[in-house]
């Protein structure tokens, strides 16, 4: 039988779960991948707290892998869903058999803390398409499944195991495209000045990726990451990104700006054992200091509170390099991660920055995160300001630092240079500064 846990962090998260897919997939492409979604958990964890909660989900969560065996590959998706792999060849009644056991097993109420809870689920599976070995397009099948279980009227169950020939079609293209985009040098890392609020000050900038389209002009690489995330080629990505940051930070430094520069960490990263190797080696490469680096990190990331994921951190603040919370509070209410990991700076979501002259919320949580950082001590930086007005109500707030298109749009590294060492004037309340005479 797989073995239980005594704690939720050391269930596989999802990058994890999908990794061992993908393993699995190379051996025998016979697998059926079920994502088991816990109806109305929600309501349990608000009404009951979320300890309570995380005690009910792992108790759930050894129930499935008792009754799953010895064969299965288990992990936690999200949340409340849970995915489970099982190798072989199922028809659909088999499959739906399991989920019926599954159901009538959890008919008898989980006990804890004197109270007590009936769990009941809905359930996607897929059976992976003949021959097909990438994991982006199994995994996107078991999703639609599911969604599709949850619109069910009757049996909060189905079955899928056809991928649309004109999804395949479409991400052969996207291959295509990233595959020559990197070959022929077609991306480009762009930078968005990052300010001193109250001075204007230049403290560093966003590295953000931008594809130089033979045909398009310059475009925002959405379609390129889509294709990354579906063939598995992230980690290529993000290692040209970061690489083409120290470029950029070499560069600078020989212009005379020694400024920090904030890189978005890929989770695939966050899984590679050789990351914290390799961002050593690219130091002594291009021979610029890690402390000049911040690796910016999604909540979803941080929210999966895996062990790995920990030490992983712990590593990369041992070199010098900062890390920060990219969009904070967009999306997620449960901020316990905050308790568990180190961090440098968290970046509240440009949602609540673009119109907090507009929306006293806003401005409240603003307000509260500012707050969260003080007592994290690490600092706040607002993303998206665009008005006079949005700098003029950070500034009374108490925020320090923060970037958006008041200052300036993301910029070639060439364009970035020539605003760094230029004046900046936003309205007529703010000082002039020169950073280099």
């Amino acid at each position: 039988m797989l073995d239980t846990h005594n704690s939720l962090t050391t269930i596989p998260n999802r990058y994890v779960f999908l990794d061992n897919i993908e393993k699995l997939l190379q051996v025998n492409s016979n697998q059926s991948l079920f994502l088991i979604d816990v109806v109305r958990f929600s309501d349990v964890s608000s009404s009951l707290g979320y300890d309570f909660g995380d005690k009910i989900l792992l108790e759930i969560a050894n129930r499935i892998i008792y009754l799953a065996g010895n064969k299965a590959v288990f992990g936690r998706i999200s949340g409340d869903i849970f995915g489970l792999v099982l190798t072989g060849i199922f028809q659909e009644q088999k499959l739906h058999e399991f989920y019926t056991h599954l159901i009538s097993h959890f008919k008898t109420p989980i006990q804890c803390n004197d109270h007590a809870f009936i769990v009941d689920f809905n359930v996607g599976v897929a059976s992976n398409p003949a021959k097909n070995t990438h994991i982006n397009a199994y995994f996107s099948l078991a999703e639609m499944a599911l969604k599709q279980a949850k619109s069910n009227k009757f049996d909060n169950f189905q079955y899928a195991n056809e991928i649309k020939n004109e999804d395949c079609g479409r991400s052969l293209t996207l291959k295509a495209d990233l595959t020559r985009a990197l070959a022929q040098n077609e991306l480009e890392l762009y930078f968005q000045p990052k300010i001193e609020l109250n001075t204007l000050k230049i403290l560093g900038a966003e590295c953000l990726l931008r594809w130089n389209h033979p045909l398009d002009g310059v475009l925002f690489p959405g379609a390129l990451i889509e294709a990354a995330e579906s063939y598995n080629m992230m980690n290529e990505v993000g290692y040209w990104v970061l690489d083409s940051a120290f470029k950029g930070a070499a560069k600078l430094n020989r212009a005379g700006l020694q400024l920090k520069l904030a890189v978005n960490m890929s989770p695939t990263q966050l899984y590679d054992l050789d990351f914290v190797k390799n961002l050593k080696q690219m130091s002594e490469i291009h021979d610029v200091n890690l402390s000049q680096f911040e690796l910016e990190l999604t909540e979803d990331v941080a929210l999966s509170n895996s062990l790995l994921v920990k030490k992983q951190l712990n590593q990369i603040r041992a070199l010098g390099i900062s890390i920060a919370i990219d969009d904070f509070g967009k999306g997620y209410s449960n901020l316990g991660y905050l308790r568990n990991i180190d961090i440098d700076s968290i970046k509240i979501d440009k949602s609540f920055v673009m119109e907090i002259d507009q929306n006293p919320i806003n401005r409240a949580i603003v307000e509260a995160s500012l707050l969260i950082s003080k007592a994290a001590n690490c600092e706040l930086v607002a993303e998206g300001i665009e008005k006079i007005e949005h700098l003029h109500i950070l500034r009374e707030i108490g925020i320090q630092q923060g970037q958006g298109y008041l200052f300036s749009k993301a910029v070639s590294l060439t364009d970035f240079i020539e605003f760094a060492n230029k004046d900046i004037s936003v309205g007529t309340s703010v000082t002039r500064v020169r950073h280099i005479a």
